[in-house]
């Protein structure tokens, strides 16, 4: 694992390695997050995604609550200022080179809210009491400060992006399909491909570089088997604690391990379907979960699987 040098990041494959340093402070933010407000009814998963396959190995009972049974989630301020940050820096692209400055992206950050309140009502409930408008005020300030900080570490005006926001989707030999969404694709005039990530929190420490790197070669894995080209870099750029990138060059090891790791995965969750078994498996992450209150480690009572009649 290495940290780029943020003055050359603009090149597809950036040189000179730096370690990483800040606290895994990340949280949840992409659009791939479970919506606030699913549809009804609870479903037989068919994909995995690097998000759900990180809540089973995270917790199995998590899992359950948020793709079999699908319970709603309150929207949270740090998750849905992550999703209006990626908002903003897709738009941002949509500027010609030269155009891509901060102001320009400040600029993007009040129509971007106003979209994302259209297209997720439930958002308003941020700032329930908020009549001076001074909490979104406050908050957007923060937004502002995430976005001062991608500037440190990017110049936009130099790359022109392949693609955003765009999703990924094979299906494996065993049947097991995979799919997510990267928010950019790099493609170098040689091409060299390197897919990029944006992150509102603080880079991880030494410890949990790892953990942070599995989406990025779940999305590498995907590229690679879906359109027979192995990313050359993979690359996370945290804006939190005033901006860092984190990047990894994998190889055909990396993504092989990587496709045994989500084979055994999807097995495990194919067992839990057949027998019912969900366990709650405490964590640190645990004050933030929304399922906490039904969650029996916590002394709650989780509601009837919904897929009892499957059971073995």
């Amino acid at each position: 694992m290495q940290a780029a040098d943020p003055t050359t990041t603009d090149s597809p494959v950036p040189p000179g390695p730096r370690p990483a340093e800040a606290e895994p402070l990340e949280t949840p933010a992409h659009p791939e997050a479970p919506a606030t407000q699913p549809p009804a009814g609870p479903t037989h998963p068919v994909s995995l995604s690097p998000s759900r396959a990180s809540d089973f190995m995270t917790c199995p009972l998590l899992y359950r609550l948020r793709v079999i049974d699908r319970l709603p989630e309150p929207p949270s301020p740090a998750a849905t200022r992550g999703t209006l940050i990626h908002a903003v820096l897709e738009r941002l692209f949509d500027s010609p080179a030269g155009e891509r400055t901060p102001d320009t992206a400040r600029a993007l950050l009040r129509p971007q809210w106003e979209r994302l309140l259209e297209e997720r009502p439930e958002v308003a409930e941020l700032f329930p009491a908020d009549t001076g408008a001074q909490e979104l005020a406050a908050w957007l300030t923060d937004a502002e400060t995430l976005l001062e900080s991608y500037f440190r570490v990017e110049d936009p005006n130099r790359l022109q992006p392949a693609e955003r926001e765009l999703l990924v989707q094979t299906t494996l030999e065993s049947g097991l399909t995979l799919r997510g969404y990267v928010d950019r694709i790099d493609v170098a005039p040689t091409g060299e491909v390197r897919v990029v990530d944006y992150k509102t929190g603080r880079a991880p420490s030494r410890d949990f570089e790892g953990k942070a790197m599995f989406q990025m070669k779940f999305y590498a894995l995907v590229i690679w088997r879906e359109r027979g080209v192995l990313p050359k870099r993979l690359q996370l750029l945290y804006l939190g604690g005033g901006g860092q990138v984190v990047s990894y060059d994998p190889d055909e090891g990396d993504l092989l391990a990587v496709e045994r790791k989500l084979q055994a995965l999807w097995r495990a969750i194919q067992r839990a379907l057949e027998t019912g078994e969900w366990p709650a498996s405490p964590n640190r992450l645990c004050d933030w979960c929304a399922h906490k209150s039904l969650c029996p480690a916590w002394g709650g009572t989780p509601p009837a699987y919904p897929l009892a009649d499957s059971v073995n």
